[in-house]
Parts: C-alpha cells; sequence; structure tokens
C-alpha cells in the first residue's frame, strides 16, 4: 500500500516550489485540454504522467514535467489552431515559433515563469518557462525512425559544448544547429516518411504487420512502440481532481513502456529535470 499523504509531505507539500509547478503545470493541461475537446483533437496522457494517474491519481510527487501524446493528423492540426487560442499567459513553443527550437515535439509554456533545465538546451530558446510537452506519433520501421534520430543528433553534441565550463556558454555555431534541424524537417525528413509509406505498403502485402509500428514522430530521440489497440478507443481517468483521457488499456500501455508501473522506484535516486525555477503571479 503506497502512502500517498507521507510521499506528498516529503516531496511536494501544498505551497512548496515544485507543487506550484506542478499546479502550473495542470493550469497548462486543461486550457490544451479544452482547445483540444473544442477541434475534436484526440490526445491521452503518456509517460510519467500516466504513472501519475494509475499509481497517484496526479503527480508522480516528485515530477517535475508532464507529457501527452496523439497522433501526427492531430498534432498537426492542433499546432495550427494552439496559437490562435491560448491565452495571452501561454504560447506554444515549436520550430515555426521559436527560430532556435530544435526538438521534434512542441511545449506549451508558461509565460509568467523561468526555469533552466539541466541539459541547458533551453538556454538558447525563446520562451523559458512552465511548460507540458506534446509528443506526436506515426507509423514507420524501427531502421526509419533510428536514421532520423541519427540525423538530428549531431545537434545535440553542439549544443552539449563548452556547458562543463560556462552554463550560460551559446554556441558560436548555433546557426548549423538552426540549419541541420531545418534541413531535416523541410527536405530529409519528407523523403523517411515517404520511406516509410512504402515500406507500409510492402510489409502489407508480405503480412509482416511488426515491420511498421506506431512510435515517436520522426527526430524525436526515443523509439519505444505503442500498441494502438491497447490506446484506442480512449478512456478517462483521474488526474489531481480533473478526467483526462488516458489508453484504454492503461495497464497495457504501462507494462509495455514500463514493466511494473506500480512498483515504487529508490525514491533515494529521484532525479528531476529542473536545474533552477522562478515562478511569477
Amino acid at each position: 500500500m503506497i502512502d500517498q499523504q507521507a510521499l506528498r509531505q516529503r516531496f511536494n507539500p501544498d505551497g512548496s516550489l515544485l507543487r506550484q509547478q506542478q499546479l502550473r503545470m495542470l493550469e497548462i493541461l486543461l486550457e490544451v485540454d479544452r482547445i483540444c475537446k473544442k477541434h475534436h483533437i484526440q490526445y491521452w496522457l503518456s509517460s510519467g504522467t500516466l504513472i501519475g494517474a494509475a499509481r497517484h491519481k496526479g503527480f508522480i510527487p516528485w515530477d517535475d514535467d508532464l507529457d501527452i501524446e496523439m497522433l501526427w493528423p492531430d498534432y498537426q492540426r492542433l499546432m495550427k489552431v494552439l496559437p490562435k487560442e491560448l491565452p495571452d499567459t501561454m504560447a506554444l513553443q515549436s520550430q515555426d515559433t521559436d527560430p532556435n527550437y530544435f526538438f521534434f515535439y512542441a511545449k506549451v509554456r508558461d509565460r509568467r515563469s523561468h526555469l533552466e533545465e539541466s541539459t541547458r538546451y533551453d538556454r538558447v530558446w525563446r520562451e523559458q518557462g512552465i511548460y507540458i510537452d506534446i509528443f506526436p506519433f506515426s507509423k514507420q520501421p524501427l531502421w526509419i525512425h533510428m536514421l532520423s534520430e541519427h540525423a538530428q543528433g549531431h545537434v545535440y553534441k553542439i549544443m552539449n559544448r563548452g556547458l562543463e565550463k560556462d552554463d550560460d556558454d551559446i554556441p558560436a555555431d548555433l546557426w548549423k544547429v538552426r540549419f541541420i534541424t531545418r534541413f531535416n524537417r523541410w527536405y530529409f525528413y519528407p523523403i523517411l516518411r515517404l520511406l516509410c509509406r512504402l515500406s507500409a505498403g510492402i510489409a502489407f502485402l508480405m503480412g509482416k504487420k511488426n515491420a511498421v509500428r506506431e512510435t515517436y514522430e520522426l527526430g524525436i530521440p526515443y523509439h519505444d512502440p505503442r500498441h494502438m489497440e491497447d490506446t484506442f478507443p480512449l478512456a478517462e481517468a483521474e488526474f489531481e481532481g480533473h478526467l483526462f483521457p488516458v489508453p484504454h488499456d492503461m495497464h497495457a500501455a504501462l507494462t509495455l513502456k514500463y514493466g511494473d508501473y506500480m512498483r515504487m522506484p529508490d525514491i533515494q535516486s529521484v532525479a528531476n529535470h529542473v536545474a533552477t525555477l522562478n515562478i511569477g503571479e
């Protein structure tokens, strides 16, 4: 039996900085949820956020991020409507809204706060507030996805240069980050998407259903699979006193990704994403 109250008191009691951050992320999620419902866009809680819903009915007490997922066509639609519908206190962060943003998934940021992540990739980005992550999924062979990861991998090497000496260092070759990201987005990844469609057709004709699977969109540096039969039709689960979309078979979805997700980790080794945080009104 998990003592939820004891965990809350230890990691995120009311009024603590982490709890304030979690509530700000919840505020963003509620706004994104409203917009998705308005435009009939499907999404679901994922990763540690989904574990939190299953195990704690809210945030994992020490968690300092929030993730949602959706299929690629829904993601494309959401990217078009978010800039028009978000309140002034929030901002969409994507390659279209932030010239130095090089991730191939989006964030919705709170504009009243400021944080610095331990990776310090955010040091060159326009928006640096509390955020939630929005991950797109599509069908693709594993080898194509890993090729897309490799194509974007040099960007991370550039961004990691100089961090040991100066956390505020801006890479002198930041132009390479922009060039690689744009080349991949507008030229290389469209070719890979064409290969994905050809591979899917060949796999279907050969009866090899497992050759093409749902996983993170091209350029995202994770490639663990999702089974859409575990996900759709979506269900709802409680998270921080609200109902949000979740895979209809949460147990199967979480077991596929994490194994025994109900087992508590060693809380002595918990690591956060955020290095510094200031929360405004």
